[in-house]
């Protein structure tokens, strides 16, 4: 069974908590709470399969603080992370030049690749939440990015996150199949 590891990072206060509880079904959090350090969330996802046969597939979600005095523990978090989700406040517009410290941070200095990233513009409750286009400068527009408003479409999102997953995993699998042929030949 494949077991992959899925980042959540991004600036203070985006949603990056709420989001995680409600992708993976835990319980909900009334309020707010900064996450200290990272929790990590264990959960499976019958809509995703490592393969044919339909194995399945276990997920980490680690919901890392956004603050940046944990920055020390980041090599500890990232170590043998298959995939990085950066999600901020799209109403904050500092959030979007702080998204591009966590993706040189998080994506690019760990060699992976912007198929292994997810960029979300969350929206808070009561927000309004305008999802026209972002403008977001290289490298973050050729990123996908999906927004999230909980209130008014939360089954979207849970749709975008389960696609991501299955990139991820057909990934680790093709990567796992070159590898045992390696072996073989």
């Amino acid at each position: 069974m494949l077991k992959a590891k899925i980042l959540f990072v991004g600036p203070c206060e985006s949603g990056k908590t709420v989001l995680a509880n409600f992708l993976t079904e835990s319980s909900d959090i009334t309020e707010y709470n900064p996450t200290q350090g990272v929790r990590i969330l264990e959960f499976e996802n019958p809509h995703v399969t490592s393969n044919s046969k339909g194995s399945g597939c276990e997920f980490e979600l680690w919901d890392c603080g956004g603050d940046t005095k944990f920055e020390s523990c980041w090599p500890a978090l990232m170590k043998d992370a298959h995939g990085v989700v950066i999600i901020f406040n799209a109403d904050i517009p500092s959030h979007r030049k702080e998204i591009e410290m966590w993706y040189s941070c998080f994506v690019q200095q760990q060699f992976l690749q912007d198929t292994q990233c997810l960029l979300i513009a969350h929206h808070k409750p009561g927000s309004g939440g305008d999802k026209g286009r972002l403008s977001l400068s290289p490298p973050l527009n050729k990123l996908k990015l999906v927004h999230s408003n909980l209130e008014d479409d939360p089954e979207d999102i849970r749709m975008e996150f389960i696609k991501y997953l299955k990139g991820i995993i057909n990934s680790m699998s093709e990567s796992r199949d070159r590898e045992e042929m390696s072996i073989i030949t």
